[in-house]
């Protein structure tokens, strides 16, 4: 069955190159032109993937965005202006989960799409993903897709969880940008600052003193042991 993407743009040229690079790849393209027509299309069928432009007249992506990440589960990447970074972040933290800056290379989206697509297969339902994983008070469940802090629940975005759970599996290991990037957005393509913007979100989320998630200045990130999360419990007791 092939695989549906919902592609937002009111550039018809975008609409029409993008559309022609992914039903080359064997995806059927639904396009449109505004978000309000974005959130008519979600409301009527489902999407394996969207890619959501930023700057719309009338819906801005953003606002596509808010409104839909609570009702469907599928990979949202925006496309967005190389000067509009704080609007990247702000769509990181709204549950998107990737961006693409234009002007993009038309393989490079394709592969980017098609990275998530076969995450999404990996993660559906009846695959092994493990079991919980805790580290001091953060419980993480793969199989359930939650994470709870203390007990109480914490809201992530798919690449979010991704993160976390590919951090919390290789605790104590320090991790380039380059290596989380590989391993976790599983593709060359792209820009690895996109690391740092999730780990900024993360530790807003989970992680605001910087307890769990280290920094090794110069070579990545470092999530935290249990043991030596016990052992820094100990000494402050």
């Amino acid at each position: 069955m092939q695989e549906k993407i919902l592609l937002v743009d009111d550039d018809v040229s975008i609409l029409l190159l993008v559309s022609d690079v992914l039903e080359e790849k064997g995806l059927e393209v639904t396009a449109v032109r505004s978000g309000e027509e974005a959130l008519r299309r979600v409301e009527e069928g489902r999407f394996d993937l969207i890619l959501l432009d930023i700057m719309m007249k009338g819906l801005s992506g953003l606002e596509v965005c808010r409104q839909i990440r609570g009702r469907v589960d599928c990979p949202i990447l925006f496309l967005s202006a190389k000067d509009s970074v704080k609007d990247i972040v702000k769509g990181l933290d709204l549950g998107a989960d990737d961006y693409l800056t234009k002007p993009f290379a038309l393989e490079e989206l394709a592969a980017r799409v098609q990275a998530h697509l076969r995450r999404q297969e990996r993660s559906a339902p009846g695959r092994p993903v493990g079991g919980p994983i805790q580290i001091g008070a953060i419980l993480l469940d793969p199989e359930k897709l939650t994470v709870t802090k203390a007990g109480a629940p914490v809201d992530l975005s798919t690449r979010e969880l991704e993160l976390l759970t590919y951090l919390m599996r290789h605790a104590g290991e320090t991790l380039s940008r380059d290596r989380i990037f590989h391993d976790v957005w599983r593709t060359d393509y792209g820009d690895v600052g996109t690391v740092a913007i999730n780990i900024k979100n993360l530790r807003s989320k989970l992680d605001p003193e910087w307890r769990y998630i280290k920094t090794v200045w110069g070579s990545g990130y470092r999530f935290v042991t249990q043991s030596w999360f016990a052992e820094e419990e100990a000494e402050k007791g």
